[in-house]
């Protein structure tokens, strides 16, 4: 059923549908749908507004269904057209889940999959920007997104008037390796902040852990419930104000039934509800990938973390969460990831990836870039995102530790307004 338009609290909400090559190089072998939402103010008729576009952080999630003009969307909407892009995959565009993918063998899975990274996603934006008859549009990277955004600046500088980047500059050289040996150490640190705000949370997590391990708990899905997916929920330690919420999950996690300890269904259900894997599988599949540069990932996260032994508890041991690492057994215990465990191990072993960044470009770039870069960020290390910064010309970084990775999301009028003022007094010495 395709979306229709719509008006909400002062916002007007446009769908709009386009078709477009599955492989940009081969266009014989298929095509996909890509769909996208413009919104922009109610009554606004102004045709010469700018459009800014925005990339939503993942791999794998569909753009924000706007509910209440509020946050970086009201500022957006003061001075632009904005367009919220369901990446290929995603929500309305030509969706990847268990489901789609059923038909497919492996190879036919990894194959296909291996054309929604960010290449092709610009790939798709810029389709969409000359169906739209637009000589240049602004954009807007969050997390993943901003990865999109220096693809997209390497490839189609031409296309852009500025970019705003939150939580997402990449290394555009580096393996993955180095990757996760950043946020392995930044996740021990959000770990230690967390149990010495909540000393008494170590002691719940280990009789969770150590519950687990003796006795099988199932999940509502049927799904056996293990430690290691009970660590993972860490990853919302990246998240502004979660400490609080995880303690309080901790706390009710047992109930006895006839003298027998157990997990309650209440806290079994809130872990579910934490796998997004389960609904968006491209998260998992892709997430090495987007660091792959003409070599394999070959499970990078997994390896590293060989080397941090804390976070492969043991009975008597400390107990750490893990963060957004994704690791191979999750395709042996995650019920909607166990159909694509060997399509995800040919993309582990893949190496013929091509190149998502071109530093020749991006080292001679014109396009005004503003990027928020959180100094305590648990996914993106921001030596790493200075690094990056250092190489690219007319790029300017707000360096904060006031917010965490979701920082658009918990204050992102304001963030947004910073950058636009950034954006305009770099535009202003080039011209």
């Amino acid at each position: 059923m395709n979306a229709t338009s719509f008006t909400d609290n002062g916002l007007f909400f446009q769908p709009h549908y386009f078709t477009a090559p599955l492989d940009y190089s081969n266009p014989g072998k298929g095509s996909i749908e890509v769909f996208a939402r413009e919104v922009r103010l109610s009554g606004d008729t102004d045709s010469n507004k700018p459009w800014l576009v925005f990339f939503q952080g993942g791999p794998g999630f569909p753009s924000p269904r706007q509910n209440g003009n509020s946050g970086w969307i009201k500022r957006a909407t003061q001075e632009y057209r904005v367009l919220l892009l369901d990446q290929r995959g995603t929500g309305n565009s030509s969706v990847i889940s268990h489901q789609t993918l059923a038909g497919l063998s492996p190879a036919e899975q990894a194959e296909y999959l291996s054309h929604f990274r960010a290449d092709n996603i610009v790939r798709d934006a810029e389709l969409i920007r000359e169906q739209f008859g637009v000589k240049q549009w602004a954009i807007l990277g969050q997390s993943f997104g901003g990865f999109c955004s220096l693809t997209y600046l390497s490839m189609f500088p031409e296309s852009l008037s500025r970019s705003f980047i939150t939580g997402g500059v990449p290394s555009i050289s580096r393996h993955p390796d180095d990757v996760y040996q950043a946020t392995f150490k930044r996740t021990k640190q959000k770990n230690e902040a967390f149990f010495a705000q909540f000393p008494q949370a170590q002691s719940m997590c280990q009789e969770i852990a150590d519950h687990l391990s003796q006795n099988e708990e199932y999940l509502p899905n049927g799904q056996r419930f293990t430690v290691e997916q009970f660590q993972q929920i860490g990853i919302n330690f990246g998240m502004s104000d979660t400490f609080l919420p995880t303690y309080y999950a901790l706390e009710n996690a047992f109930v006895t039934i006839n003298g027998d300890k157990q997990l309650r269904y209440e806290f079994l259900n809130n872990m579910l509800m934490e796998q997004g894997f389960q609904t968006n599988p491209i998260y998992a599949l892709l997430h090495e990938s987007i660091y792959c540069q003409d070599f394999a990932s070959k499970w990078s996260a997994h390896r590293v973390r060989q080397s941090y032994t804390e976070f492969n508890y043991q009975t008597g041991q400390s107990f750490y969460f893990t963060g957004e690492m994704v690791f191979p057994w999750m395709f042996d215990q995650y019920t909607n990831l166990q159909p694509l465990k060997e399509a995800a191990e040919l993309l582990a072993a893949r190496a013929d990836w091509s190149d998502l960044y071109h530093a020749e470009q991006l080292g001679k770039n014109k396009v005004p870039v503003s990027c928020a870069v959180y100094a305590d960020d648990m996914f993106v290390e921001m030596d790493l995102s200075r690094e990056t910064l250092a190489k690219i010309p007319n790029a300017k970084a707000w360096i904060t530790n006031e917010y965490e990775h979701n920082g658009l999301r918990a204050d992102g009028e304001k963030i947004l307004d910073r950058l636009i003022a950034m954006g305009n007094q770099t535009a202003a010495t080039l011209v």
